[in-house]
Formats: structure tokens, C-alpha cells, sequence
């Protein structure tokens, strides 16, 4: 929608005289949302990784999940903090492990707060997952979408009498574009639309390379385009961004995605910086290196890029074991005689299943909240009875201030 706006800004001011005032929208745009940046509500994960007993996490997860009672509340932070000591409990059970694949994941000093940048890249089990999320926000640039939209106005210079018009009607399918792809988002699996999406902009790129070269008619360019653009908010659009999270767990994803947004505004810089070029001494054939990189990302989806709709990152894993066994995956290890093999492993023989490291860690976490519970120091969610209030409640209660209902005046 910020697309089809700025289009319609341009209509009265992208003129020699008046173009500089757009840049006063920007300014507007940033205030604004400094105005409405108290009103933004923080993670409660983050925060009650901070501190299980805030109060802030327990108001905006009331607001946010709509509660109205206190032990509702409390059953969603019980959930967060079970999920958050299961986590740590796996990495510590990991570390014990004489597997050298899974003790890769040693505990840190803060769980929550995950690992680092050189222990990501350095982690040969997710090495694939990165490298499929690098390669996904690579394409979503090198495909040279934002091309489209930075230069639509001379790539339609000479196309269509009007050029402004031809941007704001890419700009109208791109909105009516994103609404399909929230349909088909959650009915298609990943890497069906991503094929679909690489397979539909190829073919857009090759009809606007023919109409470029008069080989069809100009209008064929205008619909090449709008189907180019359509085709990419169905799959590259969105896709690149929501695979991160269903790919890692807690321990790696914010670091996957922080990283992969960094690949992403890249790639972004030097397609803005290259393309004028590209138009300048390839000319029509300027979206051919688009087609190219398209052409990879399609047979890159379709050999490696695991299906993650509706998989959790254990069950993802789980399924790339099945499909290659003697590759090592995110989290998981393969090779059955690491632990037979190893004189320290006392007899142990193939790898820890899954499951098994999952009822360990969280039959560990059981036996720290009994253990809390025998101490008198396990926080139930609700504030316990202090001494002064229990002698109150004696007073009140003895024989001596106890008037029958009959002897009352």
C-alpha cells in the first residue's frame, strides 16, 4: 500500500520543479511513527527471559491474547517459561553427550539470549539451513523486483505514452497481489510456491525481453510486468521471510534472521546501484541476468529447499533424516555408529533419539519445579499469604471474638 501511495505522490510532484518535495513525505512518515512508538507493545518472551515475575510481560500477554482472568495469564507464562527451561535443559543435556555433533550445542552463560554470529556460522549442522535462507533473500533481490519498482518509469519510457500510469498499475497489482498470497499462504506448501513464483517470473522476464525487442507488441511489456510482479508476491515476496522461523529453534533464529536481513538490504543496494547500468548497455536484454539467477533459485528450491509448512524445526529435521541419511542437519545427527564407536560412550549405541532428548529435558525441568516446590521457593502465579495477614486472620477467627448470630444487639 506505501508502494501505490508514493505512486499516486508522484502524479503531482514528479515534475523538475516540484520533486524534491517528496522527500519531505519521508520526513512526515518517520515522525509519525515516532509519534506511535509508545504505543508499541514489547516481547514478552524477551521480557520474561529477563525476569519470570515481570508484570509487564503478564499485562501485554493479557492484552494481547485477550485474557480477562489472572490464572489465565498465568498458565501463558507458565508456558513461556516451560518452553524457555526446556530449551536450555536440551542444550545442557547436549553438551553432556559424547556425540562431538551434539555437544556442539553447549549451553551459554544466557540461554535465552542465544548464540553468536562466528558459533552460527561455524555450526556445521545448520550450515543447509543457512545457507537456503541466504540464498532465498540473495533471490528476492538478484531478481530484480526492486528494479521494477525503482526504474518502472523509464523501463515503460517509450512503452506506453504515460509512464506514471504503467507504475501505478504495478503498484495496484503488487496490493492486490500480496491479498492472494494470504489466501494461498497457508493452503500451498513453501516450495510449491516458491516454484511457482521463480517458475511464472522467468517466464515474465523472457516476454519482456521479446516485447523489448519488438518482437511483441508493446503492451505485452506492461503485462509482463504486472504478472512479474504478481508472481513474486505469491512466493519470493513473502516466503524468504516467514521460512526463517520455521526453520531454526530459539537458539539460532533471531541470529538467522538478523543476518539474512543484512543479505537482504544488500543485495537491495547493489541492484539499485547496478540496474541503470544494466539498462544502459544491455538494453533490452537488461532483465536477462534476472532470468539467470531465477533459473538457479528454481533448481535450487526444487533439489534442496526442505518443506517447512506446518512443521515444527524437530519434525523438519526429522523428515531431512529420512531423505538423506549421511548428511548431518540443523540440531541433528545421523551417522548411527558415532556413539557405538566412541570407547567413552559406556555402552552406549546409536544416537539419542529426539523424542528421548525432549523427555529428558523436560523431565529434568519436572524435577526442578518439585525440588522448588520442597523448598517453599516455586513461584505458583498467585502471591502467597504472609505472616502478618495469618495472624489477622487468627484474631479474627479465635473463641474469644466469636459472637453468636442470636447474641448480637
Amino acid at each position: 500500500v506505501g508502494i501505490l501511495v508514493s505512486d499516486f505522490f508522484a502524479f503531482p510532484f514528479a515534475t523538475e520543479s516540484k520533486w524534491r518535495v517528496l522527500f519531505s513525505v519521508t520526513a512526515v512518515t518517520a515522525f509519525l511513527q515516532l509519534f506511535c512508538a509508545p504505543w508499541l507493545l514489547e516481547s514478552p518472551r524477551w521480557l520474561l527471559s529477563r525476569d519470570p515475575n515481570s508484570r509487564r510481560a503478564r499485562y501485554i500477554i493479557k492484552k494481547l491474547r485477550g485474557l480477562r482472568y489472572d490464572h489465565e495469564v498465568d498458565t501463558e507464562v507458565d508456558h513461556f517459561v516451560s518452553a524457555m527451561k526446556a530449551q536450555a535443559s536440551l542444550s545442557e543435556l547436549a553438551s553432556l553427550s559424547d556425540d562431538p555433533l551434539i555437544s556442539s550445542k553447549k549451553p551459554s552463560k544466557h540461554p535465552q539470549q542465544g548464540a553468536g554470529y562466528a558459533e552460527m556460522f561455524g555450526d556445521k549442522n545448520v550450515r543447509l539451513l543457512v545457507v537456503s535462507c541466504f540464498v532465498l533473500q540473495m533471490t528476492q533481490q538478484l531478481c530484480g523486483i526492486n528494479a521494477v519498482f525503482y526504474y518502472s518509469t523509464a523501463i515503460f519510457n517509450g512503452v506506453i505514452s504515460n509512464p506514471l500510469v504503467g507504475t501505478t498499475l504495478v503498484g495496484a497489482v503488487n496490493v492486490v497481489a500480496t491479498y492472494i498470497a494470504l489466501l494461498l499462504m497457508d493452503s500451498c506448501g513453501r516450495r510449491t510456491l516458491l516454484l511457482w513464483s521463480t517458475g511464472g517470473m522467468i517466464l515474465s522476464c523472457v516476454v519482456l525481453v521479446l516485447a523489448l525487442l519488438h518482437y511483441l507488441s508493446n503492451i505485452y511489456a506492461l503485462v509482463a510486468v504486472m504478472v512479474y510482479v504478481t508472481f513474486f508476491e505469491i512466493g519470493l515476496g513473502p516466503i524468504p521471510w516467514l521460512i526463517v522461523a520455521e526453520m531454526f529453534d530459539a537458539k539460532y533464529v533471531a541470529l538467522a534472521m538478523s543476518a539474512s536481513c543484512q543479505v537482504n538490504w544488500l543485495c537491495n543496494f547493489l541492484v539499485g546501484l547496478i540496474f541503470p547500468y544494466m539498462n544502459k548497455y544491455l538494453g533490452p536484454y537488461s532483465f536477462a541476468p534476472f532470468a539467470a539467477v531465477l533459473f538457479l533459485s528454481f533448481i535450487f528450491t526444487a533439489i534442496w529447499l526442505p518443506e517447512t509448512q506446518g512443521t515444527t524445526p524437530e519434525e523438519l529435521q526429522a523428515a531431512l533424516v529420512k531423505k538423506n541419511s549421511t548428511v548431518v542437519y540443523h540440531n541433528m545427527s545421523f551417522v548411527n555408529d558415532a556413539l557405538a564407536n566412541s570407547d567413552e560412550s559406556e555402552g552406549m549405541e546409536g544416537d539419542i533419539p529426539l523424542g528421548d532428548q525432549w523427555r529428558m529435558a523436560m523431565d529434568q525441568v519436572r524435577a526442578e519445579e518439585e525440588e522448588a516446590m520442597t523448598h517453599g521457593t516455586y513461584n505458583y502465579g498467585f502471591r502467597p499469604i504472609v505472616a502478618e495477614e495469618n495472624v489477622k486472620a487468627d484474631q479474627v477467627l479465635s473463641p474469644t471474638n466469636f459472637i453468636p448470630f442470636a447474641a448480637a444487639p
